[in-house]
Formats: C-alpha cells, sequence, structure tokens
C-alpha cells in the first residue's frame, strides 16, 4: 500500500463519515443507486431522495416492477433525468438477465445502461472488496490538486492522466474503504470552494497548496456563451386549478417528463387549443406571464408562461397517452419537469384572476 493510500485510510478511520444512509446495510443495489444520485448533485440534497427512493424500491426487483412514471416521480427535483430512465433501463434488464444479481466485475457493470467506469469501480470495490480505481467528480479534483495536474478533467489527455494516479493509489486491501475515503474527502474537506486543507491528510503534500494555486485545480472547461433559445408553455386549467400535461418524448430534454404543453414562441393559446383538441370548447380567458429563465449545461430556455381558462378537460385525454388532466393538489406519482412544478404551485393565483 502507496503512503498516499495509508495517508488517507488514517484520515477515514479518525474522521470519515460513517452514518451516510448509503453507507449502512451496504449492497451493490444500495451503492448503485447513491453513485448514481451522487453524479453531479451535492451530498446533502441526496439524502432524502435516496432514502425515499429506497422506501419505495427497496430493491433490483420493486426497481424493475415499477412503472416509469413512479420512478421519474421520486427523482423530480434531483435533475439530470436520463439517469433516473438508464436505472429504471438497467434494473429491468438485470431482472431479465439475471434475475436481479449485479455481476461482480467493473467490466460486466459497465455493460449496464449508465453505468460507466467510475461507477462500476465504485460498486465492484464498495460492494465485493474488487481492486478498481474510481475517478468521480470528488476523486478528481483531490488527485488534480495534490499532483497539480493541468487541464480540464473531460479532456482525454488530462483524464488519462487523473486514471493513472487513481490506479496506482488504490490500494490491494480495504479497497472498499479506500473507495468511499477519497470519495468523503472531496466531497467535504477537498470542497471545490473553501476547501478546509487543515483538516486534509494530503495538507503537507498537495502540490496545489503548496504554490498556492489551490483555486486552479481542476481546469476549468473553456467558457463559451450559453446560446438563449425561446418558449411558450401553455398552461390550459380550469377554474378549480386542473391543468393539462403533456408527455415529453422519451429522449431529449426532460424525457418522459410531464410539463404544460411547450411551444414555439410563435403560437397563440387559441392555436394551440386547436391542436389539442379543445375546439369546439370555449375559451374563458387568456393572459400571458412574465417570461422566466431555466438554464441547461447548454444553453438557457426562456420560458413565457400563457394561461388560458378552459371548462375542463379536453376530449383528447381520454384517447391519448402523451396527455392528462393532472388536478392541482394532486398526488399522481408521475416524473415532473422543474418548470412544470413551479408552473403547477401558481394556478390557484392563476384560476382566480
Amino acid at each position: 500500500m502507496d503512503s498516499f493510500a495509508a495517508d488517507l485510510l488514517d484520515w477515514f478511520d479518525q474522521h470519515g463519515p460513517r452514518d451516510l444512509p448509503w453507507q449502512r446495510e451496504i449492497s451493490p443495489y444500495r451503492v448503485w443507486i447513491s453513485e448514481i444520485m451522487l453524479q453531479q448533485t451535492q451530498v446533502a440534497t441526496v439524502i432524502p431522495y435516496f432514502e425515499k427512493f429506497m422506501t419505495r424500491f427497496p430493491d433490483v426487483a420493486a426497481l424493475a416492477a415499477a412503472p416509469l412514471d413512479e420512478v421519474l416521480h421520486h427523482w423530480t427535483g434531483l435533475g439530470y433525468y436520463a439517469r433516473a430512465r438508464n436505472l429504471h433501463r438497467a434494473a429491468r434488464q438485470l431482472v431479465a438477465e439475471s434475475g436481479g444479481r449485479f455481476p461482480e466485475s467493473p467490466e460486466a457493470l459497465e455493460t449496464l445502461p449508465g453505468i460507466g467506469r467510475s461507477t462500476a469501480g465504485a460498486i465492484a470495490a464498495i460492494a465485493w472488496g474488487v481492486r478498481a480505481p474510481i475517478l468521480d467528480g470528488n476523486v478528481k479534483r483531490v488527485l488534480a490538486r495534490c499532483h497539480a495536474i493541468d487541464g480540464y478533467p473531460g479532456e482525454a489527455a488530462t483524464a488519462k492522466r487523473l486514471w493513472a494516479e487513481a490506479e496506482a493509489h488504490t490500494p490491494q486491501t480495504r479497497v472498499g474503504d479506500y473507495t468511499q475515503a477519497i470519495m468523503d474527502l472531496g466531497a467535504t474537506v477537498c470542497t471545490r470552494r473553501r476547501p478546509a486543507c487543515d483538516r486534509c491528510p494530503f495538507e503537507a503534500r498537495c502540490r496545489a497548496r503548496k504554490s498556492d494555486r489551490i483555486a486552479d485545480y481542476p481546469g476549468r472547461r473553456q467558457t463559451k456563451t450559453r446560446p438563449v433559445r425561446r418558449a411558450r408553455m401553455f398552461l390550459f386549467h380550469d377554474s378549480a386549478g386542473g391543468c393539462l400535461l403533456e408527455r415529453r418524448p422519451p429522449q431529449g430534454i426532460w424525457g418522459g417528463l410531464w410539463t404544460p404543453p411547450e411551444r414555439a414562441v410563435e403560437v397563440s393559446g387559441a392555436d394551440t387549443a386547436a391542436l389539442l383538441g379543445y375546439a369546439p370548447y370555449e375559451i374563458h380567458g387568456e393572459r400571458a406571464a412574465p417570461t422566466f429563465r431555466h438554464t441547461f449545461t447548454h444553453f438557457h430556455l426562456d420560458i413565457e408562461p400563457v394561461y388560458v381558462e378552459v371548462p375542463g378537460p379536453p376530449a383528447a385525454c381520454r384517447d391519448a397517452d402523451h396527455l392528462r388532466w393532472y388536478a392541482r393538489g394532486s398526488n399522481e406519482a408521475i416524473g415532473l419537469s422543474a418548470p412544470a412544478v413551479k408552473l403547477l404551485a401558481t394556478l390557484k393565483s392563476a384560476a382566480s384572476t
């Protein structure tokens, strides 16, 4: 075991978190769910989602048997919804091919939807003690700072250097503890902003700290101005606050989620009402609300809400799988986009105007 791993494990034994939900009753399934949820999401945010998810879907079989709508419902608010769709696909694949049993090799785990090299390594290492390096966002930050590895981790050359260090430091023994330790160090001590260097086991050896360049590591992606797109979301609602929702296509933005119908900015409320089968229903009123912005990784979406009051659900809701009438305050287990959650909360005031 090299000195890097030994120092990290000493820190973990003394200071490492021990009571995170996914550190209890460790199993391949629980490690898998936590690793996927923790991708680009902070620990504090993940904890309540993980606990509710485990209560509803305690094992692979329960997740595979659930409708996708319910899985997305339990993911609403976490973002990056492709993660939830891939979890559902992978669970069904595991049940169909192995009765729900996880393969033990990282290479076999990587064949499942949504599982890359780092996630496969984490599952294998923590659940079975298989020696496998990992390189999630927290680990990239620790290694880039400790070894002063320049460059953006998303670039092939930089990633290759980081993987080489990850491989070199992963020990033959206590690999599960080591894997948990290096992720926890990045999440709680070697944080992106205001790292607690005085509590880090690598304070004396960290090259970024020695050169007073901690903020420079890891390197950042070359910044580009995000383009701005515009759209209208139509809230066809009745006086009680019920609202029409439309399911998004399986792929793309908000894939599989429910949102108010979104159309190009050139489309008016009356045109959309006819398109969705509202005719010959009477439109009682139409009102545009201030535009708000929803930001994605690669672009901004400026959304103009248009409230269209109608007598009730259109006939099309009875025959179209992609349409549904959603009652205000409903507890239906469906996945909602973030703008949908925001706009549905406004329906009471919209209905009274």
